[in-house]
C-alpha cells in the first residue's frame, strides 16, 4: 500500500496492536539525559562524602602497604578488599542507584507499565539483510548520525565556553597545593557537566518530539483501513455475533443448494457426509458439500430427495471431510478411491437404464 494513501489518524485498536508489536515512540536520549542528570545530582549531593570516604580508603591502603608483610598476608588482603568494597558501596552505590532509578523511570514514562512479550518474539524480517540495508540507508539513519554529531559538537562547545575564560588564570595557579588544585579542577568539571547535562536534556526533548511525530506518521491508516476498522470493532459484540451467524447460515444454504448437482454422496454412514461432482472441467472431482452429524443427515436427505447416489465408505468419507474444503478438488492421494466409487455409481446407473 502506498504511503501517500495513509492520511488518517490511527484508531485506538490500531495503536494497541502496534504497541503489542513493540512499535512505541521512544527516544534513547531521554533515558541517557536523565541518567546523566541524576548521576550529576548524586555527585553534587554526595561529593564531600565520596571524597572523604575515598581519602579514608586510600589512607588505610597506604598504611597497610607500609607495614612489612601485612599487605601480602591473607588477613591483610581480606581487610583491604573489605575496605574497598565498603567504600564503593557507600560512595558509588547511591549514585549508581539514582542512575538506575532514573533509567527505569525514563523507560516507564515512554513505554508505560504494560510490557508486551510479543515484541521479544523472533522475527526474521527484523534480521533480514534487505530490511537492515533499508534502515541503514534510510532517512532515520541520517538523522541519528546528525544527532550524534550535534551532541559531540554541543559538548565540545560547552566545554570551550567554560574553560576558555579561565585560561588567563592558569599562570597564577602554578605551585598551589594539590588539594586546592583538585578543588579547582572539580569545580571546572562540575560546571562543564552541568552545562552539558542541560544541553543534553534539550536535545533529548527535541529528539522525543521528533520520535513522536515519526511514530504518528508510521501509524497512519488509509481510508479503507479506517472503514474496515470501524466496521469490525465499531459494532457491539452481539451485532458482530449475529452477522457471523447470518454469514454461516448463508454459506450453509449455498452448500445445501449444491447437493442436488452432485454425482455421489459418500457417507460414514451416520457421522460424515461428503458430496462430490465431476463434470470434466476440473482435473479431479470437486467437493460440493460436507458435514457432520445433523448437517450430514441433511445432506443425505437432500441427496435422497434428488435421487443422488449415496455410497457408504467410512474411511473415504472421513478422509475427504478432513482433507478437502468446499469448492476444492480432492487431493491426489484419494484419486483412486474416489474413482472406484464413481465407477461403481456410473455402472449402477447404466444397469438401471438397461433394466428400464
Amino acid at each position: 500500500m502506498a504511503r501517500d494513501d495513509r492520511t488518517e489518524k490511527a484508531t485506538p485498536k490500531h495503536r494497541e496492536r502496534a504497541r503489542k508489536q513493540g512499535q512505541i515512540a521512544r527516544s534513547a536520549d531521554v533515558g541517557g539525559s536523565l541518567v546523566l542528570a541524576s548521576g550529576l545530582f548524586g555527585l553534587s549531593l554526595l561529593g564531600p562524602r565520596i571524597v572523604a570516604s575515598a581519602a579514608g580508603a586510600f589512607r588505610l591502603i597506604f598504611a597497610e602497604a607500609a607495614t612489612p608483610g601485612r599487605a601480602t598476608s591473607a588477613a591483610g588482603l581480606k581487610g583491604l578488599m573489605g575496605a574497598v568494597a565498603s567504600t564503593l558501596a557507600s560512595t558509588v552505590g547511591p549514585v549508581a542507584g539514582m542512575c538506575l532509578a532514573a533509567g527505569l523511570l525514563a523507560g516507564a514514562a515512554q513505554v508505560g507499565f504494560r510490557p508486551h512479550l510479543q515484541a521479544l518474539k523472533l522475527d526474521f524480517h527484523r534480521i533480514s539483510p534487505v530490511s537492515g540495508a533499508r534502515k541503514l540507508l534510510g532517512p532515520n539513519t541520517v538523522f541519528e548520525a546528525f544527532k550524534a554529531t550535534a551532541k559531540i559538537g554541543v559538548v565540545a562547545f560547552i566545554a570551550g565556553i567554560v574553560l576558555v575564560p579561565g585560561l588567563h588564570t592558569l599562570a597564577s595557579e602554578v605551585g598551589i597545593a594539590p588539594g586546592a588544585l583538585g578543588q579547582i579542577a572539580g569545580h571546572k568539571g562540575i560546571a562543564i557537566a552541568q552545562h552539558a547535562t542541560f544541553a543534553y536534556l534539550v536535545i533529548a526533548a527535541l529528539d522525543y518530539g521528533w520520535q513522536r511525530r515519526r511514530h504518528e506518521r508510521q501509524l497512519r491508516m488509509s481510508k479503507q483501513q479506517l472503514k474496515d476498522e470501524v466496521r469490525q470493532h465499531g459494532m457491539p459484540a452481539e451485532v458482530q455475533a449475529a452477522q457471523r451467524r447470518r454469514r454461516m447460515q448463508a454459506a450453509r444454504n449455498r452448500m445445501m443448494a449444491a447437493v442436488p448437482k452432485a454425482d455421489v454422496v459418500v457417507t460414514n454412514p451416520t457421522h460424515f457426509a461428503v458430496a462430490l461432482s465431476y463434470d470434466g472441467s476440473h482435473t479431479a472431482p470437486v467437493l460440493l458439500a460436507k458435514g457432520q452429524d445433523l448437517i450430514a443427515l441433511q445432506i443425505r436427505r437432500i441427496a435422497e430427495e434428488n435421487e443422488v447416489p449415496i455410497v457408504a465408505d467410512p474411511p473415504l468419507a472421513r478422509a475427504l471431510h478432513q482433507s478437502t474444503e468446499i469448492g476444492q478438488v480432492i487431493p491426489e492421494e484419494l484419486y483412486a478411491a474416489v474413482a472406484r466409487v464413481l465407477a461403481f455409481v456410473y455402472r449402477m446407473a447404466r444397469l438401471r437404464r438397461y433394466a428400464l
